[in-house]
């Protein structure tokens, strides 16, 4: 099933962390507040990144704190951030 999805990012354009956090509601199918790698997955897809499942993989594993398998804290959008920044040279600034 094919979705568009209404707020489109390209690889390495600057976003602030806000309209980072608002890119991954995007992805946040079942709405439920919570990024998973699945639905982290298809973000990065979006980007048309390369090895988008295994860049997905390692960004959960890197910043879910409390090892249930999503980003949901504020700890962890920020752990996620650092790592978009540092691995998937995303340029992501404080606004």
């Amino acid at each position: 099933m094919a979705i568009m999805r209404c707020m489109r990012l390209e690889q390495n354009r600057s976003m602030t962390v806000d309209e980072f956090k608002r890119w991954l509601r995007i992805y946040d199918d079942n709405h439920d507040g919570r990024i998973s790698k699945e639905e982290f997955k298809e973000a990065l897809h979006s980007l048309k990144m390369w090895f988008g499942s295994w860049k997905a993989k390692q960004a959960i594993e890197a910043a879910d704190s409390n090892h249930n398998g999503t980003i949901d804290s504020p700890n962890e959008i920020e752990k996620l951030v650092k790592f978009a920044q540092k691995h998937l040279h995303m340029r992501i600034y404080e606004s």
